[in-house]
């Protein structure tokens, strides 16, 4: 099933994917990363709501970065991952690094949210790249 040249049955598989990296991602570093963003335990509990609106933005940022991959030039695991890279380096890392240092936060936080959102791209890429 394509929409202007997305795969949506590789982008539905991405989010879930991605979904799944992100769970074992701060279920491995969650008490590190609580102690890096100064939370307890309680007040990072997930609720239903939190959990919809994460896979709903793990959805967009699928469609979006399937529609990026096509039109760079062709659709495949390759096109996928040196995308996956350029995104994290030029945006993602960029923005974490940012805010954080504006937020006074330290830098352990910022190393492991932005391997979260490599590990998130990565996944994405590959997912999309093999199913279009």
């Amino acid at each position: 099933m394509m929409f202007d040249g997305v795969n949506l049955i590789a982008v539905a598989a991405a989010a879930i994917g991605s979904f799944i990296f992100g769970s074992i991602w701060y279920g491995v570093l969650g008490k590190a990363w609580m102690r890096a963003a100064g939370l307890t335990e309680e007040q990072t509990k997930p609720d239903p709501v939190t959990l919809g609106i994460t896979f709903v933005c793990q959805l967009v940022m699928a469609f979006v970065f399937a529609g990026i991959i096509y039109h760079s030039g062709g659709t495949s695991i390759r096109t996928g991952l040196i995308s996956a890279f350029m995104i994290w380096v030029g945006i993602i890392l960029t923005t974490q690094i940012i805010n954080h240092r504006f937020q006074g936060r330290p830098w352990s936080l910022t190393f492991i949210d932005c391997g979260h959102w490599l590990g998130v791209l990565v996944t994405q890429g590959i997912i999309i790249g093999w199913l279009s």
